[in-house]
């Protein structure tokens, strides 16, 4: 691969700090500014590395900066669905770990690591590592948080980067990024595009046997061909005065396509050769508008959250056997073939206050409001031994889901001690879901619940941190597992499921870290998670007696691990070395009444 990067930075000296405050630039040659220090605000619950800590690995972007904090692991929140994009319903449920200048960013569609790949390195003045408390209910689950503060200085800072991959049959892609940011007094502008080309070949063999007497029934050799286009533009603008007065708009406009050729030669045990192929193409474009305001209010700060999301999806496959060989001039005897067109929308409202001074405490209240809606069509056809398309009507081909979506939720956080804090909250929420198909009501449900949550943060000295945490959580359903479907490439049919319901956990989690060597860290992770109503895949059936595999929920289920993570430097047996392990053992149990 040959990868080139161009950086160009126009900066002046001077640095805002989140407070309103000038900063000095830090100073490069004194090496206290190289080394991670705690900060005092929050009873010293915060560990702050400034730029100069990063220098020794030359990054270009805020991404190489994150990776290479001590003891952090980017989480990039969002769920990520098999066509790559967010469907993850409502706000509050899509925080990462991640925060800027002290704010949670205001899209969905852009995942956390592509946000960070668009930052110039040079724009970051210092980077802040906390309890997730710290930065709203949102984040009060999390164990660390990286807040990233932004240099406030006026000036220009942009990179370009250019990639380029030779594949073993000679094929070059190509790709292509760019991004800037313009500072000019408490506003900034961020533009970015690229081309999102990635075209990969493949070849190999599968072999299927007849499991009862160990047999091969059929031998293939398959040439695959994928091509993800996803290019994209995307803009923020952000007028920031001071943490409780700021605005900002974000717009990410993406128009997204997959094909994929694939060529079988097919030698079945007991007949001659044969060609199959594969064909999909998908077209699944998107764009985003988002903003937020903020303003002082009593004391504390009202923050208002808007957010449209507007998806398509139209999606062709085409799966053709033959009699025999191409070149012979063999006939379709087999196949199917599916088009799927959806529309997927999404508006969010969500308003919220906080204060950080209340007898002592700090207190946040909310409440959001959304509208989700699906409109899908499934035409799915078999080929005949004539070649002739065949409709297959499925369960639930041609459907509307509409969910009216509400929570409202409260937290309150105080210190005990200088070093013991206590935080809790609860989430209330409230949903109407409805599922239309073939002219009638297939589902018409009403949704309500509780979510409490509670935790103890505790640093009783000589560098140790404890957390302990509990909480209940209900996951969101994917509007397409309400909607059938053929996986052509897996030979399978999924039936739209309406009676899906959301799969409910309590959630408890244990912490334990203390720094190594240094900067470095040796953090232990023990959690326990007590899930009912499980998704997982079960067995349906139409009316004629039919089965079809499909989305589901099974008993109870329950899951407890451990994870160990050691951030070591090393630099005293080679210069720059830094080596990070990390280490998972878990046990899962689930009752599978199939």
């Amino acid at each position: 691969m040959v990868r080139a990067t161009l950086l160009g930075s126009i900066a002046a000296t001077a640095l805002l700090s989140p407070d309103g405050a000038f900063a000095q630039t830090p100073n490069s040659s004194d090496p206290q500014s190289t080394a991670a220090t705690t900060q005092s605000q929050g009873s010293s619950r915060v560990t702050t590395y400034d730029a100069a800590y990063f220098a020794q690995y030359a990054p270009r972007t805020a991404l190489d900066i994150v990776r290479r904090v001590p003891g952090f692991q980017l989480d990039l929140g969002s769920t990520q669905t098999d066509l790559g994009q967010v469907d993850v319903r409502g706000f509050a449920g899509t925080a990462g770990n991640v925060v800027f200048n002290g704010a949670r960013p205001t899209s969905k569609a852009e995942a956390l690591d592509v946000a960070l790949a668009r930052i110039p390195a040079q724009r970051i003045v210092r980077v802040e590592l906390g309890p997730g408390d710290l930065y709203g209910s949102d984040y009060s689950g999390k164990s660390q948080v990286l807040n990233i503060i932004l240099s406030a200085a006026s000036g220009i800072d942009g990179n370009v980067t250019a990639a380029a991959s030779r594949r073993y049959n000679g094929y070059i892609n190509t790709d292509i990024s760019a991004s800037t940011v313009i500072r000019r007094g408490p506003s900034t502008f961020n533009l970015s595009a690229g081309t999102g080309r990635n075209k990969q070949i493949e070849e190999g063999t599968d072999t299927l046997t007849d499991l009862a007497t160990g047999e091969q029934v059929e031998f293939r050799r398959k040439h695959n061909s994928y091509f993800n286009r996803d290019p994209f533009i995307a803009g923020s603008w952000a007028l920031e005065r001071a943490s409780d007065k700021a605005i900002r708009l974000n717009v990410r406009y993406q128009p997204s396509r997959f094909d994929l050729h694939q060529d079988n030669r097919v030698t079945p045990a007991d007949s001659a050769p044969r060609n199959d192929n594969l064909d999909q193409h998908f077209r699944n474009p998107f764009i985003e508008l988002g903003g937020d305001v903020t303003r002082p209010l009593a004391g504390g700060a009202i923050k208002f959250v808007a957010l449209a999301t507007r998806r398509k999806r139209d999606d062709t496959e085409t799966y053709l056997q033959r009699d025999g060989l191409i070149e012979d001039g063999a006939s379709v005897v087999g196949g199917f073939d599916q088009n799927i067109k959806a529309r997927r929308n999404e508006t969010i409202g969500r308003l919220s206050w906080t204060k950080s001074n209340v007898a002592g405490g700090s207190v946040e209240l909310g409440a959001e409001a959304a509208l989700n809606t699906l409109k899908s069509t499934v035409d799915l056809f078999e080929f005949d031994e004539d070649g002739n398309r065949v409709r297959i009507d499925l369960p639930l081909d041609d459907a509307t889901v509409k969910e009216k979506r509400s929570e409202v939720y409260f937290s309150v956080g105080r210190n005990l001690s200088p070093a013991l804090r206590i935080d809790g909250g609860v989430n209330y929420e409230f949903s109407r879901l409805k599922v239309n198909g073939a002219g009638e009501i297939l589902a018409d449900r009403t949704l309500k619940f509780l979510k409490p949550n509670l935790s103890l943060d505790w640093r009783p000295g000589g560098g140790w941190h404890g957390r302990l945490s509990v909480r209940r959580t209900v996951a969101q359903l994917d509007f397409y597992d309400f909607i059938s479907v053929a996986e052509l490439s897996t030979d399978r049919v999924n039936a739209g499921n309406e009676n899906l319901e959301p799969q409910r956990t309590w959630e408890f989690r244990l912490t334990a870290e203390h720094p190594f060597l240094g900067d470095g860290l040796i953090k232990l992770d023990l959690g326990h998670d007590r899930v009912s109503m499980l998704q997982d895949r079960i067995l349906i059936f139409d009316d004629e007696g039919n089965a079809f595999d499909a989305p589901g929920n099974l008993g109870s289920g329950k899951r407890s691990f451990a994870e160990l993570t050691v951030d070591a430097p090393l630099a005293k047996l080679w210069s720059g070395l830094r080596v990070k392990f990390t280490g998972t053992i878990q046990r899962t149990r689930v009752a599978d009444p199939i």
